[in-house]
């Protein structure tokens, strides 16, 4: 198995469905032309005149700033440009931990709300509770935050003092505490047993999934006898991706053989395989993958594989359909360039830019009524700009990204626990390994 060991130098996920790899230099594949350098005078003499006569004075680096990521947004939705904050939330988003409280929220009523604190946290051992409204933040209003711009405040150096004012319920006034800011480890995969089936959420692909999903499946093997345990569930929707090395790690953690995936880029001298090793860590128990108009990137890398390895049933709705791979290349002053440098290929030869995966079982989630009409499908495939797949068609990728918050509502997840039950039959399930077209 490929274990710890990474097969390229990481990135990060920065957006809704970034898959990225570092490059630390770049060099021009050719010299521009004398009419680059003539266009090139000529926005030199447009940002001197903005500079100049503009009727309030602009912020120059902003307006440099702008002028780049116009150029990088002109080229795909994917590429941009990142000045030193936006690159170092990259970085933290890519280690999986941060300064911070360990709560997590959401916005109800202009107040952040709190679902739940992380077991073993400051926010724990100091007694915040599930269902608390944080009204201020160091004396200041919560009302009129977004709710990333109040995260942002809740986050901060390690041993730094933040004074949270909570509104709780049966309280009969505001709750002051004051709590010290330590590091806070994000899951990227979360675990439980369903009865006599293992179940893993990867949510992100950042550099602690392998090693979660690693524990994850040696606690259940813990919990549920190998004669009892009927199979897992590895559900990878609303999941957006993120590093590449991690995705091939996660596929390679089923399997015993075969490609996993292969990047193409500009010149045929640039095309990567990454091939599995021996090593199932699940013994070959059954595996059903779930995917859903959010799952994106390396989490279809993840499907894709399983899928065409036949190592896994692939169940639920058509897939985001990112296939490209962006490179995250470091610039002067900390910041970075995502640049996409390349497309990725499942193991039987096939982008899924513009396309998605396809899953072998299509089971609809019903919105409830309060989201009918209100949300979306997500794709690819309806981005602006975005890079035309190779077997795009008119139908598109992406499906709707609703995922139910009770088990008991999932269709899709009672779909699944039935079949490897089962309870119910398809001709997709079990998946059979041997029945794989392995490249030569």
């Amino acid at each position: 198995m490929i274990r710890r060991a990474s097969l390229v130098l990481v990135g990060a996920l920065m957006g809704a469905t970034a898959m990225s790899v570092i490059n630390t230099a770049t060099l021009p594949a050719e010299a521009a032309g004398s009419s680059t350098y003539r266009e090139l005078s000529i926005f030199g003499d447009v940002f001197e005149r903005v500079r100049a006569q503009y009727v309030t004075p602009p912020k120059e680096d902003q307006l440099i700033e702008n002028a780049i990521n116009g150029m990088l947004t002109s080229l795909d939705p994917h590429s941009s440009y990142m000045n030193a904050k936006d690159a170092e939330d990259m970085r933290t988003q890519t280690r999986g931990e941060f300064g911070g409280l360990g709560i997590e929220v959401t916005m109800e009523d202009e107040l952040v709300k709190v679902i739940t604190p992380i077991d073993d946290t400051p926010a724990s051992r100091a007694g915040v509770l599930a269902g608390d409204f944080i009204a201020k933040i160091d004396g200041a209003e919560v009302r009129g935050l977004k709710l990333e711009e109040a995260v942002e405040k809740m986050r901060g150096a390690v041993n730094t003092p933040i004074k949270l004012t909570l509104i709780r319920k049966g309280a009969d006034k505001p709750i002051e505490l004051t709590i010290m800011r330590d590091i806070i480890a994000v899951r990227a995969v979360k675990s439980r047993v369903e009865g006599d089936v293992g179940y893993l959420r990867v949510i992100s692909f950042t550099e602690k999934t392998y090693d979660d999903l690693e524990a994850a499946i040696e606690k259940i093997k813990e919990e549920v006898p190998a004669d009892k345990l009927k199979g897992y569930v590895l559900d990878l929707r609303l999941n957006p991706g993120g590093l590449l090395d991690q995705a091939i790690n996660v596929s390679d953690a089923f399997l015993e053989r075969g490609e996993v995936v292969s990047t193409r880029g500009r010149n045929e001298d640039e095309t990567r395989r990454f091939n599995a090793t021996p090593g199932d860590i699940t013994d070959g128990k059954p595996v059903i993958v779930m995917v859903n108009g959010g799952s994106a990137s390396a989490s279809e890398i993840v499907a894709g594989a399983l899928q065409d390895l036949r190592r896994a049933t692939v169940l639920g709705t058509r897939s985001f359909g990112k296939g490209s791979v962006q490179t995250i290349i470091p610039m002067g002053d900390a910041g970075a360039l995502r640049l996409t440098t390349a497309l990725y290929y499942t193991p039987s030869g096939k982008s899924i830019q513009g396309t998605g995966i396809t899953p072998d079982v299509t089971v609809e989630q019903p919105l409830p009524p309060e989201l009918q009409g209100k949300l979306e499908s997500a794709g690819e495939s309806n981005l602006r700009g975005h890079i035309q797949g190779q077997s795009e068609t008119e139908s598109g990728s992406g499906s709707s990204a609703y995922v139910p918050p009770e088990a008991k509502d999932d269709l899709q997840l009672q779909y699944a626990l039935e079949l490897l039950r089962g309870q119910k039959t398809d001709p997709s399930f079990p998946a059979n390994p041997e029945k794989a077209e392995l490249k030569k």
